[in-house]
């Protein structure tokens, strides 16, 4: 069987990729200087010696030296990118451009979601960019419109954080669980997979996927008669920014969108995210360990967003995503005339208050993952019928569990009224 992230023999790396690791290596080895200068001051701001013109650099000869290092390891690392970008041009085809290896694309998924806002704001080749693909190739304009086993009933498959389109082909006990391929052979749904830089804003991506949709409705070869959205963890948030920014721009696509599930999306954010700005704010009050809230810092927007489960640009436009606040999201309720459905996961074998709080599915509380929250105006209304939790079930178990791929073709499946 042919699975979303199915390749032939490809190369682990290209020229690319290691120009794109060269530069990293480059950013690292800066950002660990700075590091080490600012411990190295806030030493010397105890013994009273004056620092450089910045805080927490060093003057003098010190800090001409960590300067020296810095200029060094740009020379080395801009020689380094020059020399291997003269072997991208012998790709051995235009395919091998565009894919490569399961195991490549899987630590580029991880690189992308812990620093892709980084890899795209400095140009590193190593950035995702947003694509819609089928059977693990590119769904660009040619290929949408010729593919001839395409049905009018749409699926779209949104994984989350540091994934890709092949997770959602997944294991249980030795068995093949994946979701898009039962919904094709159960319902006659067409799987159309998504593959993003999951350290982008949330709402960034929800942009970038209302502009694919609208072509995607423009382009696709038979007419379409419903579109059907399935997202995991982050792709929920994305999905909702997605609906939130077609009905603002009044695009074409909403209006086939019938339904919507979720698996284990952190609507109201994650408690770990909320740990790591306080562990931030830790780092940056003490003297010696100040410098090193800059490693903290290195997390994407797309992780940030994860804090309270950011939707659209004014969640964080003109804010400084690493600073401690309070909760002050735009209020976004789910789309209108769309049968919403969301799972919940548990690690634990039954409700409780320590389990849905502090167990959930690992990283996202049950209340979280089914919209519910203190302040009513942020509850999300899903019906009672249209919400399931998975017992024994962590995170990443909701892509391989036979018991969900159930229950969402029990939703999916149309009644007789």
């Amino acid at each position: 069987m042919v699975t979303p992230g199915s390749r032939t023999s490809r190369p682990h790396l290209r020229a690319s990729d290691l120009r794109g690791i060269a530069r990293l290596a480059t950013q690292a080895t800066e950002n660990v200087t700075r590091i080490s200068e600012g411990v190295h001051q806030s030493v010397w701001d105890t013994l009273g010696v004056r620092g450089g013109a910045a805080p927490g650099r060093t003057g003098g000869l010190t800090g001409f030296v960590y300067a020296s290092v810095r200029g060094a390891a740009r020379i080395v690392g801009k020689g380094a990118e020059a020399v291997l970008s003269t072997f991208e041009p012998m790709q051995a085809s235009p395919q091998d451009a565009e894919s490569g290896s399961a195991a490549r694309e899987a630590v580029l998924a991880v690189m992308n979601g812990v620093l892709g806002d980084h890899l795209v704001a400095t140009g590193n080749p190593l950035a995702t960019p947003m694509t819609l693909r089928r059977r693990g190739e590119v769904l660009d304009g040619p290929a949408m419109s010729s593919f001839p086993d395409a049905t009018g009933k749409v699926l779209l498959l949104v994984h989350g954080l540091c994934l890709n389109e092949g997770h959602w082909h997944a294991h249980d006990q030795g068995r093949v669980v994946d979701h898009g391929s039962a919904l094709a052979a159960a319902l006659d749904y067409t799987p159309v997979y998504v593959r993003y830089n999951t350290g982008l804003h949330t709402s960034q991506n929800g942009i970038e996927l209302s502009a694919m949709l609208e072509r995607l409705v423009e382009q696709w070869p038979v007419p379409i008669e419903e579109l059907t959205i399935l997202a995991h963890s982050m792709g929920g948030l994305v999905a909702r920014s997605a609906c939130y920014q077609a009905e603002r721009d009044g695009l074409r696509w909403r209006g086939f969108l019938k339904h919507l599930v979720f698996l284990g999306t952190p609507h109201h954010g994650t408690p770990l995210e909320r740990a790591g700005n306080w562990v931030d704010q830790l780092l940056g009050g003490m003297r010696y360990t100040a410098p090193f809230a800059m490693l903290g810092k290195l997390r994407s927007a797309g992780i940030t967003d994860l804090r309270y489960g950011h939707v659209v640009d004014e969640d964080w436009q003109g804010h400084d995503r690493f600073h401690h606040k309070a909760d002050t999201r735009q209020v976004v309720p789910l789309p209108d005339h769309v049968a919403c459905h969301t799972v919940a996961a548990t690690a634990a074998a039954k409700r409780s208050a320590t389990a849905d709080e502090l167990i959930g599915d690992g990283l996202v509380p049950i209340d979280s993952a089914l919209g519910q929250h203190p302040d009513a105006r942020r509850t999300l209304g899903f019906a009672s019928t249209s919400q399931w939790i998975a017992y024994r079930t962590n995170h990443m178990q909701l892509l391989g569990s036979p018991e969900v791929t159930r229950q969402i073709v029990e939703w999916l499946t149309p009644t007789n009224t």
